[in-house]
């Protein structure tokens, strides 16, 4: 059955997007478990399946049900655009402790026995050695299975959002919030999510959060009770491409034309990039990469904005039809 977000006038004045590297580490654990995501994310599973093994994920896991609820306070809504995984692990240690023990408790019970489980009682008991325990593993879990690949990643979910910013200023929100996802619909006041399970919520003044992801792929997801924003977290654009070495799917003839490093950099930008991390997904130095994007410029096949402290790069209808082969 369905489930409604119903928008009053103030609602459209406080929409937003945002990009949170505490939800992409959440939903990286959770990927682990899910073997129905493993086709889109193979490359980056076998890279870290050894140092995965070392993590303890079952405290994580616990409260991740595969369908229930999961504990807001854990995995809050982002508190900015911008907002860094030291900033976002910083708000969770900081939670009430007595509002991440009600949270944490609604999440046990969708886990058959969690709530009598020994380590269920204990953090119902002491809900700040809770909140530590629990803030300790997904900062260990940031450390080795997301921070190393972050630059790739925010190169990524910050292309979809300007990829989305544009549209909304071409369209218009309502016609902007199908495009996100198919299990979306808009009919000038409510938000339709074609999703399991029934809720309606009116937002109240509080707008709405749109948030791309890589690894909460194929799902959307939403939610987020009181006294959080709400949030919509849909799947990014792009993520066919994220995990391939940008050198297997560059054609030969471009090599031939452009050499193989100004070629590589043109065919990685499928989707808007950065210097940087377009230098860490090529293995190559940023000075060069900077270098190359210049040359690609001038020559009419990428055009530059600035998006924040960032200036991205994207290919321009010649730049696409060389690195397609056309």
């Amino acid at each position: 059955m369905p489930s409604h977000l119903h928008f009053g006038d103030a609602d459209f004045l406080r929409c937003r997007f945002a990009i949170s590297p505490m939800w992409e580490t959440q939903e990286a654990v959770r990927t682990l478990k899910r073997p129905d995501r493993h086709g889109y994310h193979a490359p980056w599973l076998r890279r870290i399946r050894a140092a995965a093994a070392g993590l303890d994920l079952a405290p994580l896991w616990l409260l991740m049900p595969r369908r229930g609820h999961s504990p807001d306070w854990l995995g809050p809504p982002p508190i900015g655009p911008a907002a860094t995984f030291e900033e976002e692990i910083a708000a969770v240690r900081a939670c009430d402790p007595e509002a991440a023990r009600e949270d944490t408790a609604l999440s046990l019970a969708c886990t058959p026995g969690a709530l009598r489980s020994p380590r269920g009682r204990a953090w119902l008991a002491d809900p700040a050695r809770m909140i530590a325990e629990l803030a300790d593993a997904v900062e260990e879990a940031w450390h080795v299975l997301i921070e190393p690949d972050w630059l790739r990643l925010r190169a990524l979910l910050e292309a979809d959002v300007a990829f989305h910013s544009r549209r909304l200023a071409e369209v218009g929100l309502g016609t902007l919030l199908p495009e996100l996802d198919r299990r979306l619909s808009w009919d000038g006041r409510t938000l339709t999510l074609a999703l399991r399970g029934e809720y309606a919520r009116d937002l109240a003044g509080q707008g709405l959060v749109l948030m791309p992801s890589v690894f909460s792929w194929p799902d959307v997801v939403t939610g987020f009770e009181p006294p959080w924003q709400p949030t919509v977290v849909y799947p990014a654009r792009g993520l066919a491409g994220l995990w391939a070495d940008p050198g297997e799917r560059t054609p030969a003839a471009l090599v031939r034309l452009l050499g193989a490093n100004r070629a590589a950099v043109l065919t990685a930008l499928d989707e808007p990039a950065a210097t940087t991390a377009l230098a860490h997904r090529l293995g190559l130095a940023p000075s060069s990469v900077s270098s190359h994007l210049t040359v690609l410029r001038d020559a009419g096949l990428l055009t530059s904005r600035r998006y924040g402290h960032q200036v991205l790069y994207e290919r321009t209808p010649l730049g696409m039809a060389l690195a397609a082969g056309s």
